[in-house]
């Protein structure tokens, strides 16, 4: 018969075997951890987004987006790199996802790596600096990228449904699960910054123009001006069109986004929401005011922060030979 003071001994043990692994699989990331193993990989990698942002500088936004979407989904691990299999579906195919553009850089990055060095630069890594590379390729900041990072092996479409930050989120909902990943109020007031680039469909917000509250109301927080021109472009029940997220500048990463938001112009509600938090609130005046004087070097810090959630290091994970597939 097991005794108490067995069951403590054993849960004690238990806690430490967990602790022991945990931190043999959690180490820290490393600038210039392939300095040896493939000293060529990140000249490869940039090389390859050129080109590709060159042909489609619209592409830096997704690319961006598809990071984040990683790493809000079981740490930054590739797991939105899957592709779906017979048994289920992968985070590609999540509401959040659909529509998601720029896996073919990533290919094509990990491709030419897999040429240079076999089997030793992870899918997660290459995004990580993809996603960099594209943001510098129109402009944007560049920021350190320390790598390490190895690939998960389980993709769920459910979990990304279910995780991902809503468009229709209010601010603590926002803070809260920007919290759950190691984030504050500030980053998500920084990292909301980059909706100053890329594209939107019309059936995120359009129950902002037409059904607010479900009364056939338009959302009173909205600049009423900005709605009507949103009423021309998207029509009840358009999930097809368009519209920039911030117009006229949608290309450019700067600092109009904050700008809008202030304007009450925000697209989303998520966005809206940075004006209902003291912390946000005053990071968005903040930006307007100083013509974003501090936004590329806070979005520098706040990318290499949100680029170490829950990474797989060590012996975690693998070096996936494909990033569509574990081996």
């Amino acid at each position: 018969m097991t005794t108490p003071k067995l069951l403590s001994v054993i849960l004690f043990q238990l806690i430490l075997l967990h602790s022991i692994l945990y931190c043999t699989n959690a180490q820290s990331l490393q600038d210039g951890f392939y300095q040896k193993s493939c000293p060529s990989m990140e000249g490869i990698v940039k090389k390859i987004t050129a080109q590709y942002i060159s042909k489609a500088p619209s592409l830096a936004a997704p690319l961006l987006r598809m990071h984040f979407h990683d790493c809000f989904i079981r740490g930054c691990d590739g797991s939105i790199l899957l592709d779906s299999t017979t048994k289920h579906k992968s985070e590609k195919e999540a509401n959040p996802n659909i529509g998601m553009r720029g896996f073919q850089v990533i290919d094509a990055a990990k491709s030419a790596v897999e040429k240079q060095c076999p089997g030793v630069v992870s899918c997660a890594d290459i995004l990580a600096l993809v996603a960099r590379d594209a943001v510098y390729a129109i402009n944007g900041p560049f920021w350190p990228v320390p790598m390490g990072r190895r690939d998960g092996r389980v993709s769920i479409q459910s979990e990304a449904d279910n995780q991902l930050p809503s468009p229709n989120a209010d601010i603590y909902q926002l803070i809260s699960l920007f919290s759950s990943k190691g984030l504050n109020a500030r980053d998500l007031a920084v990292l909301s910054g980059g909706h100053t680039i890329g594209i939107s469909h019309c059936g995120p917000f359009t129950n902002r123009l037409y059904n607010n509250s479900g009364k056939g109301d338009t959302d009173p927080t909205m600049d009423q001006t900005y709605i009507s021109r949103l009423k021309v472009k998207c029509k009840p029940g358009d999930s097809t069109t368009i519209v920039e997220m911030d117009p006229g500048s949608a290309k450019t990463f700067d600092n109009d986004y904050y700008t809008l938001v202030s304007q009450r112009r925000g697209l989303f509600k998520s966005d809206s929401a940075l004006l209902n938090d003291d912390v946000t609130k005053k990071y968005v005046n903040r930006q307007v005011a100083s013509g974003g004087s501090t936004f590329f070097a806070d979005f520098k810090e706040s990318m290499v922060k949100m680029g170490q959630i829950g990474v797989l290091t060590g012996s975690a994970g693998e070096i996936r030979k494909t990033c569509g597939f574990v081996n």
